[in-house]
């Protein structure tokens, strides 16, 4: 009786079901379908009858990446050209140059010479401007000119650059250059110990280990972890160097997407080095992804005091997928939660604002969760740290100073004024800050405020209107007081704006590796760190 039962009502509802999900995927297939033909349809029209020569793959190429642009930013679509260009290798080891170059205003320029690499052995320092690669002459270049800088070990490269306004030469041998992930590590005091986490290639792990394990045997019984400006990289690095701190078998992170097989919990794999030494994590709003997981699960785990200001948000797992012809797409294909369940990602790029703009999670709409030891935690994209320190968070004006570069700028004028103070660390005067501001009008740098956006907007519109005339006296008016605005923004700032001279300046002289070395007794958050971790019942009580 019972078998007759099941087969009377459960095998019809399985083939309704059968039917249901048949036709459902037949609607997407058709609308699909639908989309491409009309597509493809106007497409050969287009091409077939449009007044002038029309290039086919340039007209598909923007017309791809235009549909992308619409999801999120880290969809992208690779072109032949594009995947021979821009893949990635994520050892952390490429042939080059070993210097982080800019282009600006079509202008491509040193921004940082690596120690000891064929950059800075030929003698380039950050601020050179390079006008010529070889027999190329890059004001006739339209093409990514980085690529000109990459080459076999031992090939030589003649360049051709401004400094300061004198045209010089300089003959350059690639090498391999291997970027750390660790470029960093040394010890604040006796016992607590400082590692600096730039990037998680495939030695982020290895590396942080080998810091970890040299400063334990030196003395060391407490560390500082500095994910601070780390972007991120690869998700299994990340879990590796949570797997030093925390035992075998924890879940770290876990991935959600409306794709079954995205669906995957990462935990630890291996026996840990250290699941007991005191960690503080240092992170600020450019710490993202990867250093999102790690900040999160230390934070969800108990295991870490996160100090600084709430990371950057960005939560979407994107997976490389090859296309037909060399070509390539790059898919968000789910979303990063730490192991309370709190999503990583801060904005929402399937809600936009008037200005299309993703929307930000309100901290009204903030989840809470308890960590192991019952701390409430918060979601809202990003990690908020349990010791949040206003000196990680830029003001806007210095936040914009160093977006169009006036500090960098201005700490290459300083340089060569100031060719021979070696190791010793700049003590700028307010003399030096007066000097800042002078550049500053000079230079008729833009703070690109909304005030100032607007304005600049408002003159454009009365340009094209032919009404300019008639609103002089009062843009000129409005001008000199945003412009007086922002000299009290920059007088109110100047601690602030005079300690991003000081690094960038220690750079000039002492490379990357000196700023670490200036940060360990002199850095604001850093000191917090290792004030926090030598005192014991402070950090307890946060952990408990």
């Amino acid at each position: 009786m019972f078998t007759k039962i099941k087969k009377r009502y459960i095998v019809p509802i399985i083939l309704s079901g059968f039917l249901f999900v048949g036709m459902s995927f037949s609607k997407d297939f058709f609308e699909i379908a639908k989309q491409i033909e009309i597509f493809t349809n106007l497409y050969k029209t287009v091409n077939m009858n449009y007044v002038d020569e029309t290039n086919p793959g340039e007209l598909m190429d923007k017309a791809i990446k235009s549909m992308l642009a619409d999801l999120d930013p880290y969809t992208n679509y690779f072109n032949e050209a594009d995947v021979v260009k821009f893949k990635i290798n994520n050892t952390g080891e490429y042939t080059g140059i070993g210097a982080m170059i800019t282009r600006k205003e079509g202008k491509i320029i040193i921004k940082e010479p690596y120690k000891g690499y064929p950059a800075d052995k030929a003698g380039l320092k950050a601020g050179d401007e390079i006008i010529q690669i070889g027999d190329v002459i890059l004001a006739d270049f339209k093409e990514d000119a980085s690529q000109l800088l990459k080459g076999a070990k031992n090939a030589k490269v003649a360049l051709k650059f401004i400094r300061q306004g004198k045209t010089l030469t300089a003959d350059l041998v690639l090498d391999e250059v291997d970027v750390k992930a660790v470029p960093f590590y040394g010890k604040t005091n006796d016992n607590t110990g400082y590692i600096v986490l730039s990037q998680f290639n495939r030695k982020a792990s290895q590396e942080t280990q080998a810091a970890l394990m040299d400063l334990k045997n030196k003395g060391v019984d407490r560390i500082i972890l500095d994910l601070r400006g780390n972007p991120g990289g690869l998700l299994g690095e990340a879990v590796n160097i949570c797997n030093l701190f925390v035992p075998k078998g924890e879940v770290i992170v876990t991935t959600k997407s409306k794709i079954d097989k995205h669906n995957v919990t990462y935990k630890t794999t291996r026996n840990p080095i250290d699941t007991e030494i005191p960690l503080v994590v240092l992170v600020d709003g450019k710490s993202a992804s990867a250093s999102e997981i790690v900040s999160g699960a230390l934070q969800d785990l108990d295991r870490a005091v996160v100090v600084g200001s709430r990371s950057f948000g960005k939560g979407l797992v994107q997976r490389p997928m090859d296309l037909t012809y060399g070509t390539q797409v790059k898919v968000t294909i789910s979303r990063y939660y730490t192991p309370t369940g709190r999503c990583i990602q801060a904005l929402d790029y399937s809600k936009k604002d008037a200005n299309g703009k993703a929307i930000k999670n309100d901290e009204k709409n903030f989840t809470a969760f308890k960590t192991r030891g019952g701390r409430t935690v918060y979601d809202g994209g990003g990690i908020l740290p349990d010791v949040v320190l206003e000196e990680t968070q830029l003001s806007a004006i210095a936040e914009a100073l160093q977006k169009n570069d006036a500090v960098f700028d201005f700490a290459t004028i300083y340089y060569y004024k100031n060719p021979s103070l070696g190791a010793k660390v700049p003590q700028l005067t307010d003399a030096d800050f007066s000097e800042f501001k002078t550049f500053l009008k000079k230079k008729n740098f833009s703070f690109d405020t909304e005030t100032e956006k607007a304005l600049k907007k408002t003159l454009e519109a009365a340009q094209k209107e032919k009404i300019d005339e008639n609103i002089k006296t009062e843009y000129q008016n409005l001008l000199a007081a945003l412009q007086k605005s922002e000299e009290l923004q920059l007088n109110k700032n100047k601690a602030e704006i005079m300690q991003l001279l000081t690094d960038e300046l220690i750079k000039r002289y002492q490379y990357k590796e000196g700023l670490y070395a200036y940060y360990i007794l002199n850095n604001s958050e850093v000191k917090k760190a290792t004030t926090l971790l030598n005192n014991p019942n402070e950090y307890n009580k946060i952990l408990k």
